[in-house]
């Protein structure tokens, strides 16, 4: 399979590593990269023989020969770089969010059965072993019915974006669309939709919303969320949910050794011993 990665920022570079670890155990390759800042595009073609490189993603999408492209855009340029890739008849992987506006969901997915091609969003919470582990507790209700969850995924601000994207609400949709998405998805795909939902928010001095803390209810269980874009840069990233079962609790935060804990009713304290397909660390994407 050849691929093309349009954007080789900071999602692009870890879509573009990422794949270089599947071509060794698959037949793929990443034959074109675009990007409008040649120090990247040069980084992520380096990792490649025989690469294409173009300057923008449209020329990427008219012009290479490939099976499918990697979309890594910021996020308001995603939907026409989309559905230009699907209509071009390349089956698409486009990073979260999709879109920013219901319209712009209509459009793509109107694209999608016009043209017949495969398209993935990248909601990579719901692949992370610790979240699988999660789902597989509560579909099989190893721990008795979920009572209750708080989850959260807190960032200093975002100050790495391309000619600072993320801080324009209109490009980003703000921590709302950018952040806590991930951990609404999640839960939506876990449980289904909540009956009822409340929000409260707080914004940056610029009126953009930085921090959102959403209360649902789902039938008899209730979930907390809160995504946010600290005001200060150094606040370390944390992703973090506690789940409390009729038998057991389970804590997991990508801060704490272990990461993942369970707390059982009659004390005992166990770590799931999680078996991922793939580790590495890598610094090169920039993401903080």
């Amino acid at each position: 399979m050849k691929v093309g990665l349009i954007g080789c920022g900071g999602m692009g570079t870890v879509h573009n590593l990422s794949l270089k670890a599947l071509s060794n155990k698959f037949d793929l390759e990443v034959a074109a990269v675009a990007d409008c800042r040649p120090e990247f595009l040069d980084r992520a073609a380096q990792e490649w023989t025989n690469v294409k490189k173009y300057t923008w993603g449209m020329d990427l999408i008219q012009e290479a020969e490939v099976d499918a492209v990697h979309i890594c855009l910021p996020s308001y340029l995603h939907v026409e770089h989309a559905i230009a890739a699907m209509e071009r008849g390349f089956h698409t992987l486009i990073e979260k969010p999709v879109c920013l506006s219901r319209d712009d969901c209509d459009k793509l997915m109107d694209a999608e059965r016009r043209t017949g091609v495969r398209v993935m969003v990248g909601q990579v919470v719901r692949y992370f072993d610790e979240y699988r582990y999660l789902k597989e507790v509560y579909d099989q209700k190893t721990y008795g019915k979920l009572k209750s969850i708080q989850m959260h995924r807190i960032s200093g601000d975002v100050t790495w974006g391309y000619e600072d994207w993320f801080h324009d609400e209109k490009k980003s949709g703000s921590v709302v669309l950018d952040l806590h998405i991930h951990d609404v998805d999640f839960l939506r795909y876990m449980i289904g939709e909540p009956d009822t939902f409340t929000v409260n928010s707080t914004s940056f001095d610029t009126g953009m919303v930085n921090q959102i803390v959403t209360s649902y209810k789902f039938g008899d269980v209730f979930a907390v969320v809160e995504g946010t874009w600290d005001v200060s840069p150094k606040l370390p990233f944390e992703a973090y949910y506690r789940a409390c079962f009729e038998d057991a609790t389970i804590v997991y935060s990508n801060l704490h050794q272990p990461a993942l804990v369970v707390y059982h009713k009659d004390g005992r304290i166990i770590t799931p011993e999680l078996t991922p397909e793939y580790s590495a660390e890598d610094n090169t994407a920039g993401i903080l």
